[in-house]
């Protein structure tokens, strides 16, 4: 009888609660089928925990730590205590986007009328160990239909994929803000100042705030950091360049 796939020692893991009883908790692992842990009382919370079920019940979704494992008997023994509030946020969205990317090829395959088993081996093994998880490839090529020509991905499959990704995922969106300080002596200078402004090409990626004499809030939203990071410092340059060529000041204050 061949044994259920096991998680790792030290591992983070989701399952939904199936049994409470007074000692501790049974786990079903939704990434591990067929696969059960078990919580002891000890590890559901930090100190003396008196009734269980104030902390925990039947069908609720946790996560855990894999605190050991048994591969001969199947025995994995968990921990809710040794998670925190960071981690299990992290591990529940890793979860869901695992799940909606499983979804996603399962859309895939079936357009393509093909058999899943054979796509994996063709295609969706070779995608997870590039980009780390169906999801991430759905992503980046919701985002950039070219990444998968550049990573070497070829086939008719190719544009299909394409077409679920832009269906189906709404781009990641990040947000940074800082602070332009912007003053200028001449009688016209308010004029001078608004035209400053407007160079830092206000759209619907890059909004100016007045926050009051002589402060201006900007603030810069792209697919990531480093996008995000490049549109605002060349925003910010063309705001100073023309205000300092105005007999203005300008700085730039990062949040």
């Amino acid at each position: 009888m061949r044994l259920p796939e096991l998680p790792d020692v030290g591992e983070l893991v989701v399952g939904t609660v199936e049994k409470v009883k007074d000692f501790g908790v049974t786990v079903t692992l939704d990434e591990y089928p067929e696969t059960e842990g078990f919580i002891h009382i000890a590890e559901v919370a930090s100190g003396w925990v008196k009734y269980i079920r104030d902390y925990i019940r039947e069908g609720q979704k946790v996560v855990c730590k894999v605190i050991r494992v048994e591969s001969g008997k199947g025995v994995v023994n968990l921990s809710l205590k040794q998670v925190n509030e960071h981690q299990r946020r992290e591990k529940i969205q890793e979860w869901k986007n695992e799940t909606k990317g499983k979804k996603l090829f399962e859309i895939l395959v079936n357009r393509m009328n093909k058999d899943m088993k054979e796509c994996y081996e063709v295609f969706g093994y070779k995608l997870i160990k590039k980009y780390g998880s169906l999801y991430s490839a759905f992503e980046k090529a919701s985002v950039d239909q070219k990444t998968l020509e550049e990573n070497g991905f070829t086939g008719e499959w190719v544009k299909h994929f394409i077409e679920v990704a832009k269906e189906n995922i709404v781009p990641p969106s990040v947000e940074i803000t800082g602070m332009l300080e912007i003053t200028c002596p001449l009688p016209d200078g308010v004029k001078h100042i608004k035209e400053a402004l407007s160079k830092a090409g206000v759209s619907k990626n890059v909004v100016v705030q007045y926050v009051g004499a002589p402060m201006y809030r900007i603030t810069v939203s792209s697919s990531d950091y480093k996008k995000a990071e490049e549109i605002m410092k060349k925003a910010v340059e063309r705001v100073i360049t023309y205000i300092k060529e105005h007999n203005g000041k300008g700085e730039f204050h990062r949040k």
